[in-house]
């Protein structure tokens, strides 16, 4: 395997491809990248663990404990803030009973998505408008910045809460299996991404799906909000509509659009331009084109739910993966929504997505 990346990369950023081009560039290196392994199997991948992974122990520690940390200043902030809001304006039981998951989700999302911004476009690293230069300069156990660490220690803690979260916090939903797919999928690849110093992609994907959480749980609130005191409220009303467009668009334009012509592009391609031989090449991209199609999977609920108002099905924004009322649910749906009831109404269900 090689040990360095290539010292440099081009005078100017590369010109981002179409999807043909993605197709027939990374298939063509994915391919050449198969024929030329000739030790290709366990024991390699076992040689790679020991000469590129770079974990120390205190540094998994540390994520647990901050997962822990996530779990209990959840609950704090449900029982403490969320809760009392909820009675506070009168919401009606049902969405009293879902607002405290969505709002600490807003919350996280917007912080940590601010953040990611903040790295892209707030400081020196050209990552978003040049993202082969993720791999240039790469160096086996290479230091990583304290500002991409930190965001990794804040986004990695996170995602394994919310594996806990939604077997045990969150209500059920009909993509909840899938989401705690996404969960695993996301926390595997932020721990092994650091541990082999892939840092720099890393943070131009939590940058390009953090948005749509933050658009989704916004437009969820306003949902809540739009028919609290029993009157409706038409400011709620025309966020919520608003959030919902700007979160279809988004999804396609972050996710579909940018991701897989900026991220898998220069992780199936660039990278072996970069380091021949790069570490665990064919890990790493399977991950990330299962994390597309997650992504597209979700879309097709977006999809679904436009044609229902298009042709008049719906008149109305609603989550489309969430259960009705009279739907058999799961034992866990009642027991994300159980205490919150507690203040609220006697029975209930939902869950939120991605």
């Amino acid at each position: 395997m090689a040990a360095a990346g290539t010292a440099a990369g081009p005078t100017g950023p590369e010109p981002m491809p179409s999807y043909a081009q993605l197709v027939q560039r990374g298939w063509g290196s994915a391919l050449a990248a198969a024929r030329g392994c000739a030790d290709c199997g366990w024991g390699l991948a076992r040689r790679g663990l020991a000469e590129h992974a770079h974990l120390a122990p205190p540094e998994l520690l540390l994520l647990a404990l901050c997962a822990l940390g996530w779990t209990a200043l959840r609950s704090a902030a449900t029982s403490r803030l969320f809760r009392p809001l909820a009675k506070r304006c009168r919401l009606q039981p049902r969405d009293a009973a879902k607002m405290p998951e969505s709002a600490w989700k807003f919350l996280f999302y917007l912080g940590a998505w601010s953040y990611s911004a903040y790295l892209l476009f707030g400081t020196d690293y050209p990552f978003f408008h040049d993202p082969p230069s993720v791999f240039y300069d790469w160096k086996m156990g290479m230091a990583v910045p304290r500002d991409i660490a930190a965001a990794y220690l804040l986004q990695g803690s996170f995602y394994g809460h919310s594996i806990y979260a939604t077997l045990y916090m969150d209500a059920w939903r009909k993509d909840s299996v899938v989401m705690l797919i996404h969960h695993v999928v996301t926390l595997v690849l932020i721990v092994s991404s650091y541990a082999f110093r892939y840092h720099k992609v890393g943070i131009l994907v939590l940058f390009l799906h953090d948005i749509s959480d933050v658009q989704l749980e916004f437009t969820k609130l306003n949902i809540y909000f739009k028919s609290r005191g029993g009157s409706h409220h038409r400011l709620h009303a025309l966020a919520a509509d608003l959030g919902c467009l700007s979160f279809s668009l988004s999804w396609f334009w972050f996710r579909l659009y940018w991701f897989p012509l900026k991220v898998l592009y220069a992780t199936s391609h660039c990278s072996l331009r970069a380091v021949p031989d790069i570490p665990f090449y064919f890990f790493f991209n399977a991950l990330l084109l299962l994390l597309t199609l997650m992504n597209l999977y979700w879309f097709l609920y977006i999809v679904a739910f436009a044609a229902k108002v298009l042709t008049g099905q719906v008149r109305e924004v609603k989550d489309v993966r969430e259960y009705d009322t009279a739907e058999a649910l799961s034992p866990k749906a009642g027991k994300a929504e159980g205490a919150a009831q507690d203040t609220t109404e006697p029975s209930g269900h939902g869950k939120q997505g991605d």
